[in-house]
């Protein structure tokens, strides 16, 4: 069968399917007409409008001036300011929404199949990542169908209305190539352009988000195709978000049968679905109707259907999916490439077990001689008498020392040269490594193996530590870190994220909250809030066996300059009890640290929130994005004077130690106070 064939067969399958949905979604349609009418303006939960009014200021998406003016006037239950908040981002958008579109417009391409000696346009397609473009199943049903096709960036016109020259490029399933019928979504490799470079270096891409808080019934969407394969067109903000279905959106717009594969977005540019079918009117016996009310025929053609709505597929869902596919193909895979928020990242994919139940085997015991060791500064560092330790976190398990060392000092010096001083040279630096002992002594201390249903294993219960007292130390970081950012309290959470849904626990929806208040996904944040739970767990010596690795590559004399990120900070302030009497910690820098947790610093072996004697000057520095540093400003509760600063993180980067080490206030607090 020809390819543009079986497109279309599928694609009526499709619209049977979404008539199914939108006539079963009929009452929940209903309910929120009526509050429309009476003046709702978003009839949504108030756990949603919570978490969409989060995101929008925590993304600058609304001016804070408006907001404030929007919501001072008089006293405002919650949700009446969220509804406030909401108001102010749909009524009027800022310069910037234009020139945003026009930039995500750019990665939307236009399908087409090589057919019987013809080029025919097939549907629309958009980059998710700098080579992946994704579509829907209907538009490229398989591999062999994608090996016929080719993609046109900037099919459209010019300012002035002039058709653009659009630049071909050739789809390479054989790269990536993954899809699924029921979500009626494809995900295929694009081949580079004579240039050699991914086609997202040339025309970006957009970084899908597994998060809450992305879009509340009420909201207008944008939509960008090429409908019947004409140049490109965009359906903008006169279209309603309807209802919202566990796997399908329905939403108000302009579409034709080529915007199959295009991007559903927001007012901010964010891909909240794949638009995927038109949503036809349809009798008692589910047949569909034309426009003067008769039932429709192939031969009709489909301008003459009724259309009533439209659907979308749900990013949270596609990327639910794709989290759950086997990873065939050792890393790293084209899916990591679709940014931290997708879920979809390596240090995601090595927390989430394989689709079947598995039942971890029994830990063997450490062999210590395949532990990498740490590494010394070379003699005469900084005059000989002063020493820059850097002290990592988690997840560095596997990982080259020097390797590392340089990462760090790549960043330092970055941020040395913003500040106008000298670089450091990465042998100079004196860099514990703790990452292969720490994994060691989590696998050796667990109580008893994980056991996990992959299909409906959450973050929360995948990362959690099986040891009950661990665990009773993660649940409360988790509980006390919801709190500090405002979660709703005994609310379940709008199901917009990753893994939420009716059964999911309470731990999971704190998480989640977490997740969508920041710039790090869920398993991001539940492994290192396990492995400070870990550390911290008094009832396992994994504590003592960090501390004492920590120790074999720590100068033994000297004033020591201590530059410590995320566990490394909770670390390291346990670590000044332990020093040689020799040794005096001069400078102290924290970074992205969960010591602004009661639940963390109660736990120390300093004693408390009190600044440990032998450290003369501390600096600490947090992005408002990292949820591990969401106990920060740490002055709000340490004693004895700190200083804090907060820094905006690229948004992919939130908690990387590089992005906080190249700010040059971060640096100069670190390059003053050594000889350079």
């Amino acid at each position: 069968m020809a390819a543009t064939d079986r497109s279309r067969d599928e694609r009526e399958r499709q619209v049977a399917a979404a008539a199914a949905r939108y006539g079963a979604a009929g009452d929940e349609r209903r309910a929120v007409e009526r509050q429309q009418d009476a003046g709702v303006a978003f009839p949504d939960s108030e756990e949603a409008l919570a978490a969409r009014a989060a995101r929008l200021l925590e993304r600058h998406a609304v001016p804070p001036g408006m907001v404030v003016e929007a919501v001072r006037a008089e006293p405002l239950a919650a949700t009446a300011a969220y509804e406030r908040i909401l108001g102010v981002s749909t009524e009027l958008q800022a310069w910037s929404f234009l020139p945003r579109g026009t930039r995500a417009a750019r990665t939307v391409a236009r399908i087409s199949v090589r057919e019987n000696g013809r080029e025919l346009p097939l549907g629309t397609g958009f980059l998710v990542s700098p080579s992946l473009l994704m579509t829907n199943h209907h538009v490229l049903t398989d591999a062999n169908v994608s090996r016929q096709c080719f993609v046109e960036f900037d099919a459209q016109v010019t300012v002035d209305n002039t058709p653009q020259p659009p630049t071909r490029l050739e789809l390479d399933p054989d790269a990536f190539f993954t899809a699924d019928e029921r979500l009626d979504f494809a995900l295929v490799f694009v081949a580079p352009g004579p240039d050699g470079r991914p086609p997202g270096e040339t025309f970006g891409w957009n970084r899908l988000s597994a998060q809450t808080g992305k879009l509340v019934i009420g909201e207008p969407v944008n939509v960008i195709g090429h409908p019947m394969g004409r140049l490109k067109e965009i359906a903008v903000r006169d279209n309603m978000l309807q209802v919202r279905l566990d796997d399908f959106l329905h939403y108000r717009t302009d579409t034709e049968p080529g915007n199959s594969g295009s991007p559903v977005f927001n007012d901010q540019w964010e891909v909240v679905a794949l638009h995927h079918s038109g949503v036809p009117r349809t009798d008692d016996k589910g047949r569909v109707l034309r426009q003067d009310g008769q039932v429709w025929r192939p031969g009709d053609g489909d301008d003459a259907i009724d259309w009533v709505a439209n659907e979308g597929v749900r990013v949270s869902s596609i990327l639910k999916h794709l989290a759950a596919l086997p990873r065939t193909s050792p890393p790293p895979s084209p899916l990591d490439d679709l940014g931290p928020e997708s879920g979809l990242g390596q240090g995601r994919a090595a927390a989430v077990p394989a689709p079947a139940p598995v039942v971890a085997a029994p830990p063997a015991a450490p062999e210590r001689a395949a532990v990498r060791a740490g590494l010394r500064a070379r003699d005469g560092a900084f005059g000989g008498d002063r020493h820059l330790v850097f002290l990592h976190g988690r997840s560095q398990e596997g990982k080259d020392p020097e390797k590392l060392r340089r990462e760090w000092a790549a960043g330092l010096n970055q941020g040395l040269v913003r500040a106008g001083l000298a670089t450091v040279d990465p042998a100079d630096v004196w860099f514990p490594y703790y990452g292969d002992r720490l994994a060691q002594a989590l696998t050796a201390h667990e109580a008893v193996p994980h056991v996990v249903e992959a299909p409906t294993a959450t973050a929360a219960e995948v990362v959690a530590p099986s040891a009950p007292s661990a665990r009773a130390v993660y649940e409360e970081i988790i509980g006390e870190a919801a709190v500090k950012w405002d979660m709703p309290p005994e609310r379940q959470l709008a199901t917009e994220g990753f893994g939420l849904g009716d059964i999911v626990g309470v731990l999971q929806k704190r998480l989640s909250w977490l997740s969508a208040r920041s710039d790090l996904d869920a398993w991001a944040i539940a492994l290192i809030f396990r492995d400070v739970a870990a550390y911290l767990d008094d009832a396992r010596p994994v504590r003592d066996e960090v501390l004492d690795c920590v120790l074999e590559a720590m100068p033994d004399s000297g004033e020591v300059v201590l530059v410590s990120h995320s566990l490394g900070t909770v670390v390291g302030l346990d670590l000044t009890t332990r020093l040689s009497p020799g040794v005096s910690v001069v400078h102290l820098t924290t970074a992205g640290s969960p010591l602004g947790l009661d639940s963390v610093y109660s736990r120390l072996l300093v004693g408390g929130p009190k600044r440990p004697d032998t450290v003369a000057d501390w600096f600490n520095v947090w992005c408002p994005n990292d949820a591990v540093a969401i106990g920060c400003p740490l002055a709000d509760d340490w004693a004895d004077g700190l200083t804090d600063l907060a820094v905006i993180n690229a948004r992919d980067r939130a908690h990387s130690i590089v992005e906080y080490l190249s700010h040059g206030e971060v640096a100069r607090s670190v390059g003053s106070r050594l000889k350079l």
